[in-house]
């Protein structure tokens, strides 16, 4: 069953908050404070801070998979689908930027309270049909065979995560001067870097 309208603006604020302030570092009282609603709201519509942020992952996660088989569907070259997934992830990383720094420090805990069993489930259903398509690839002769499938991913994201962590630097360095550059950079600029190394890895791997 999908999410209401206030259910996605209650996790909105949330994802923020979290972002910010870590999971440990947000209360159930601030969320509400921010999003503008009882306290008790939140109990009822997710039980708990922590069934918030497990619904948060899954919202987020939750039509990835469609959206990458509907690129592959597309009647066009290898190379112009990588350049889509490519293009795909990336933007859906930075649109999503907040929830992704909340997975990566809330999963690398020792001492883990979430539950991470569905999103890794999503992730890896989303990682078998992006090995499915280098493996054809592979078959019909255009990928080589030494590529290493699952670093794909890892590579597109490490280098966007690079990137964006470092914020300060990249800014001045390309003379970004405002998040609209910010934002148009990576659409374009750093796509484009990483749509090369990708098709290079995928094509030229020895």
């Amino acid at each position: 069953m999908g999410l209401s309208e206030k259910q996605v603006q209650i996790l909105e604020v949330a994802e923020k908050l979290f972002a910010e302030n870590g999971f440990d570092g947000t209360s159930v009282r601030q969320i509400s404070k921010e999003a503008g609603i009882n306290v008790a709201m939140i109990s009822y519509y997710f039980g708990s801070k922590k069934k918030m942020l497990e619904a948060l992952l899954n919202h987020r996660m939750s039509d990835f998979k469609i959206q990458l088989e509907s690129i592959l569907l597309k009647d066009i070259t290898y190379p112009e689908k990588v350049d889509e997934i490519v293009a795909f992830v990336v933007m859906r990383v930075h649109k999503n930027r907040r929830t992704y720094k909340i997975i990566n420090f809330e999963y690398s805990k020792n001492s883990r309270s979430i539950n991470f069993e569905k999103y890794l489930q999503q992730k890896d259903e989303n990682y078998k049909v992006i090995e499915a398509f280098v493996k054809k690839g592979q078959k019909e002769g255009f990928f080589s065979k030494k590529v290493n499938i699952p670093l794909i991913v890892p590579t597109i994201m490490g280098t966007y995560f690079h990137f964006y962590y470092n914020k300060k630097f990249h800014t001045s360095l390309h003379k970004l001067t405002n998040e609209i550059s910010l934002d148009k950079f990576v659409r374009t600029t750093l796509t484009k870097h990483i749509q090369q190394t990708i098709k290079a890895l995928l094509i030229y791997a020895n």
